[in-house]
């Protein structure tokens, strides 16, 4: 028997292993585990090179639970350990960190993040159990050995009498970690770090139909049909998936089996994806996953934690911020890449040249991947490009290479329902929507029904008009219009027809110079002030006589401010319209000329009440009064 201290320099680490990790104390059964399935997969290196001279074999990771003796045993079939091994690698190498550990993160909190990086997995044992026994066999022709620590640097390791090669862990779960004995909580960690590790994970038994047995059905003497119960067979209950669908080549794999996984992934998730993307790339560093895009809706406050992040098939987290681009955190899938840490902060996340690398190829691969589609079947990614439209504008925003790239497909839809990428769109408007100064204008309603009457009056002109109605769509054509040379976006309702694409040639109006001042006075007059700048403009005859308008630049600045950006205090601001007034229109003149000043002001009401209510401006109370005095006329 060998009794020892572990090599440490301080006086007790397993106190500060417990404070310090205690925050992430489920992930214990995670990293052994790992460790487990590291042991199982170099013992099928070795074999594969001749280099172990032992069957490799079916092996299989086994969880079992002791509640009464108040155990947890972790048993692998892998390489195993002599006991020199042991002394080195538990005793030696695991803290050989130990007083750079101590030095960095003593200050840390709990939020270090920091097992495995110091070698640390195995002692992790120790946040939920006061002592830790390691049974082990090498796959060599020596003794097994056994070694127990209670949780001090002190620690025995003596010869044992197993046979088989592998190795066995045993927690002697603490009095205030009892919930690590609980079958539903153990099973409840399998799934979500080791669903899908490469070796399959034993965690009991379970029933199931015999697939060798046929039942038989059996005819009574009136001919009634009776088919014997199935016979049922115990097998063992593997938890895991070994052979997931990102492990595998693109080419081996079917739309179906996508689609499968997905379900795996999300079992509660009853709509189908869109479509994915396989990430499959082994230099300049090593990354595979699926990328699904389910349908997406307008809300930017969508949850973001639907990607799950492993590293050789260990769940990490699916918290992937500073690792996926953030445009595409609304995304689901997996991504898996062993050049990521198990454990780090955050902050070294973001600073982490690997990490960023990662990103700016995952940006690169769903631009090509949204391209492929658009190229090869653009009808149906036109029909998706309202489930899929904020992340790519999103992106387009947020990630410049992106927005580079959107320009094959990134679309613009009209509000007849057509469809354009940025190019086809300026060479389909150029001719009509560039104004008196060169410039092009493109129009566009964030609302079809809303917006109706204006949409008509750019279509009687034959100009285009967008629907873009996303939540960022302000920021998008900011963004637009900064990258793109001598462009503009205009709503429809910003301002008349005729001043949004502004053209050489002016209207006249009827009125006189001092028929106008007249017709400005009485406006002001009865028009609310805190409401309404009104605007005389001369305009077509056949042009509405009222029309309400909101300029372009404060509208947008609110909106952007809302979702983030804009100039600051916009969004708080009252919100202000113009009173567009066509003095070319037979009413305008008729309130001029009319005798009554009470006559005047219900012309000009009526007339404001109708702009409003084509705008959808009037609701509630107003819009009840308005009725009112509508039926009132006609009375």
């Amino acid at each position: 028997m060998a009794k020892g201290n572990i090599n440490v320099s301080v006086e007790n680490i397993f106190p500060l292993i417990k404070k310090f990790l205690y925050s992430d104390h489920e992930i214990f059964l995670r990293e052994l585990i790992s460790n487990a399935t590291d042991a199982t997969l170099k013992l099928k290196h070795l074999t594969s090179i001749g280099e172990a001279k032992v069957e490799y074999g079916n092996p299989i990771i086994e969880v079992k639970i002791d509640k009464e003796g108040k155990k947890l045993h972790i048993i692998d079939q892998g390489i195993g350990m002599t006991a020199e091994e042991v002394e080195k690698y538990i005793n030696q190498v695991a803290f050989s960190g130990a007083e750079e550990f101590l030095d960095k993160y003593k200050d840390a909190g709990k939020d270090a993040g920091i097992i495995g990086h110091f070698g640390l997995g195995f002692y992790s044992a120790f946040m939920v159990a006061d002592k830790v026994e390691i049974i082990t066999k090498s796959y060599k022709d020596e003794p097994a050995a056994h070694w127990t620590c209670d949780g001090s640097p002190e620690f025995t390791l003596v010869e044992a009498d197993k046979k088989e090669r592998g190795t066995e862990i045993i927690l002697h779960i603490s009095e205030d970690e009892q919930e690590f004995l609980e079958e539903a909580r153990i099973r409840e960690l399998l799934t979500k770090y080791n669903k899908f590790m490469p070796i399959p994970i034993k965690f009991g038994t379970k029933e199931i139909n015999d697939p060798d047995f046929t039942p038989k059905t059996t005819k009574d003497k009136d001919g009634k049909e009776t088919t014997e119960p199935h016979k049922q067979i115990t097998v063992d209950d593997i938890i895991n998936n070994p052979d997931p669908a990102w492990t595998k080549q693109p080419a081996d794999l079917e739309d179906e089996d996508y689609k499968k996984f997905y379900r795996e992934l999300y079992p509660m998730q009853f709509e189908e994806p869109l479509f994915n993307i396989h990430l499959n790339v082994d230099y300049p560093f090593n990354l595979t996953g699926i990328l699904y895009f389910p349908k997406m809706t307008n809300d930017l406050n969508i949850q973001k934690d639907k990607i799950q992040l492993y590293q050789n098939q260990v769940f990490v987290t699916d918290n992937v911020e500073g690792i996926v681009p953030e445009f595409l955190t609304m995304l689901r899938g997996v991504i898996d890449s062993p050049d990521i840490p198990l454990n780090v902060s955050r902050s070294y996340l973001q600073a982490d040249g690997n990490v960023k690398k990662i990103s700016s190829y995952i940006t690169r691969k769903v631009a090509d991947k949204l391209k492929s589609l658009f190229n090869n079947n653009r009808e149906d990614f036109e029909k998706k490009w309202d489930d899929i439209k904020i992340v790519i504008e999103y992106g387009m925003l947020s990630e410049e290479k992106f927005f580079e790239k959107a320009d094959a497909f990134a679309l613009y839809p009209t509000v007849d329902g057509k469809y354009y990428t940025f190019e086809e769109l300026t060479n389909a408007i150029k001719a009509k929507q560039t104004d008196k100064d060169d410039k092009m204008v493109i129009l566009y309603a964030s609302n079809k029904d809303e917006q109706h009457s204006y949409i008509q009056a750019a279509k009687d002109k034959g100009y285009e008009v967008l629907l873009l109605d996303s939540p960022i769509v302000s920021h998008l054509m900011q963004k637009l219009e900064t990258s793109k040379e001598n462009i503009s976006f205009a709503r429809v309702d910003a301002d008349h027809i005729d001043n949004l694409i502004k053209k050489d040639d002016t209207t006249i109006s009827k009125l006189s110079d001092e028929e106008k001042t007249k017709l400005d006075e009485l406006l002001k007059d009865v028009v609310p002030s805190e409401k309404f700048i009104v605007q005389l403009e001369a305009m077509d005859s056949s042009a509405s006589p009222f029309m309400i308008t909101q300029p372009e630049f404060m509208r947008r600045m609110k909106e952007m401010q809302q979702t983030g950006g804009g100039m600051f205090g916009m969004g708080n601001m009252p919100e202000m319209y113009n009173l567009v007034v066509n003095t070319n229109h037979d009413l305008v003149n008729e309130i001029l000329n009319t005798k009554t000043r009470k006559k005047q002001e219900r012309l000009i009401n009526q007339s404001l009440d109708l702009a409003r209510l084509s705008q959808g401006l009037l609701k509630g109370e107003e819009l009840t009064n308005f009725i009112k005095r509508s039926y009132d006329m006609i009375k």
